[in-house]
């Protein structure tokens, strides 16, 4: 179907930011963002539903937040609780790697979440956005194209007074199939051979000293894979919490040197914010960024010594 971009579609969500002519190649490629003022619309004229699926995919340690209680308290009006604790592979020993595809089709399909539904996430998370990426990954990696992020999250849907609710909806449940797609997932086998064959670039999205090994984190040694490059996920979101601009994602690829026309693989700490890099490529233009699902936490585990690069030598007295 070809689409008219001088007339705007209600139904349709218009693909953030605003395309200029230049742009609308890359950004038809979907609605991988949508805004606050376009889901109050939606919510206000009573589109959630079997079409239209909103997620809050919160997540915080527990001895700081409860994501489930805030959801309880709160919420976007229609939204269901997409728990990631729950949506996971619970027999790895590291932590929120993607369950099967059976797995993941019963628990979205009991969200009301089927193959022709426009799903929606968000996150409660201060910086705007950190999990939501991780939902929006997932759901791509299992076959589903129609899934878009809220920008600048639930942060910014409260601070500009859209409505809010305590009501727990009822989704009716759905038939969700899934598919996964290998090409946007990538194993520690493959990453170890691609230390050697540089058959891929990779990004390390995680805070730059915990790349650099100047910063410990959580029980692990920081470091990186050899030949990563470091862009840490927040300096993607502006103050507000809202995703930068294209242009400023595109220049910040070209100032790393990351080349968006070659395969790109994305990596953090646990597979979470390494989503946000799939997210600011797909915005480019890029949609098969694969995500090294164990990350760090299986790199720290599983690899030799001289596979872990640190720029800080320690006593080990």
């Amino acid at each position: 179907m070809r689409v008219d971009w001088r007339r705007p579609d209600p139904l349709r969500p218009p693909l953030w930011p605003r395309p200029r002519c230049s742009e609308m190649a890359a950004q038809g490629l979907g609605r991988a963002l949508v805004s606050a003022k376009w889901l109050s619309e939606a919510v206000r004229a009573g589109r959630v539903g079997a079409g239209l699926r909103v997620l809050d995919a919160s997540w915080y340690p527990p001895q700081e937040r409860n994501a489930r209680q805030e959801f309880k308290e709160r919420h976007i009006p229609g939204a269901s609780f997409f728990d990631i604790e729950e949506c996971r592979d619970k027999s790895s020993p590291y932590d929120f790697m993607l369950p099967s595809e059976a797995q993941f089709a019963d628990y979205v399909g009991r969200l009301g979440v089927g193959n022709d539904t426009h799903v929606v996430v968000y996150d409660g998370d201060e910086l705007g956005t950190f999990y939501a990426p991780r939902a929006w990954w997932m759901f791509r990696a299992f076959g589903h194209r129609e899934v878009s992020v809220l920008n600048g999250g639930f942060k910014n849907w409260v601070k500009e007074g859209h409505p809010v609710t305590a009501e727990l909806s009822q989704p009716v449940p759905a038939v969700f199939k899934a598919k996964l797609d290998k090409a946007l997932l990538k194993t520690f086998e493959e990453m170890m051979e691609n230390v050697g064959s540089k058959q891929f670039q990779v990004v390390d999205s995680r805070p730059a000293g915990r790349f650099q090994g100047t910063e410990l984190d959580q029980g692990l040694e920081p470091g990186h894979i050899p030949g990563a490059v470091n862009m840490p996920f927040s300096t993607f979101l502006t103050e507000t919490g809202h995703e930068k601009s294209i242009e400023e994602i595109q220049q910040m690829f070209r100032e790393k040197k990351v080349d968006l026309s070659k395969p790109l693989t994305a990596t953090c700490r646990k597979g979470v914010t390494a989503c946000h890099i799939a997210l600011a490529a797909y915005l480019c233009g890029k949609t098969d960024v694969a995500v090294y699902d164990g990350s760090w936490s299986e790199w720290f585990r599983r690899a030799p010594p001289q596979y872990k690069v640190t720029e800080v030598k320690r006593n080990k007295g």
